[in-house]
């Protein structure tokens, strides 16, 4: 796609604080312009558990 502006969604690694399990996933930069948290499942420790936006 030639002449694309910077993208809105930006692709990021989401985590675990009880494993080192990660998810990946896309976010909107305007809207969520700080570190992202979520409680998701975590198959490691089989349970849900929040999960942190990574570098």
């Amino acid at each position: 796609m030639a002449g694309r502006k910077k993208d809105v969604r930006m692709v990021i690694k989401l985590r675990s604080t009880e494993s080192a399990f990660t998810y990946v996933s896309e976010k909107n930069r305007r809207n969520d312009p700080g570190r992202l948290e979520i409680k998701k499942y975590d198959p490691v420790v089989r349970k849900h558990v929040l999960f942190r936006e990574a570098k």
